[in-house]
């Protein structure tokens, strides 16, 4: 699965307003929630929540991929949220995060799970493309920009 067959421009939400991770990963998740057909919200966030416990999802460079999976879903599904004034994520450089993804999976596909975190990281590792995606103006306009980045990655690896 790519990115962008999981991420759509309707579930990107510019700005995040949410005070703290737990509001934003909550504010994400309401989201979701209103843009894709998810059963049992209360439980992903749960699962969220516990996986935060586990290890941040603060990646640093001002990003963080909070994920799970969940019998809740059976396909992936990604929410992307700016936050202008950032979150502090217990990032693993301590900087606070504006560019949040949010990945929910089925538990049944791990391997999946783990292709498309590292794809997503890959995509957002170069400086270049965070301060694009933070420079956009629209949903649309990021969703243009990772698919972009993704067809430039996948001729690298293919």
């Amino acid at each position: 699965m790519n990115l962008t067959e999981a991420l759509k421009p309707d579930l990107i939400k510019i700005p995040l307003t949410g005070k703290g991770k737990t509001g934003v990963i909550t504010e994400l998740l309401e989201w979701l929630s209103q843009h894709h057909s998810l059963e049992d919200s209360q439980k992903v966030l749960a699962q969220i929540l516990e996986r935060e416990e586990i290890m941040t999802t603060g990646v640093g460079n001002g990003v963080a991929i909070p994920h799970c999976k969940t019998n809740t879903v059976t396909d992936f599904v990604i929410a992307l949220g700016i936050h202008p004034g950032g979150v502090a994520f217990k990032s693993l450089d301590g900087k606070p995060a504006h560019i949040i993804f949010m990945l929910v999976g089925p538990d049944s596909q791990p391997g999946a799970h783990i292709r498309l975190l590292s794809r997503i990281s890959r995509i957002i590792s170069d400086n270049a493309t965070r301060e694009a995606i933070l420079s956009c103006d629209s949903p649309e306009e990021i969703y243009k920009l990772l698919a972009e980045k993704e067809r430039l990655l996948l001729e690298v690896i293919s």
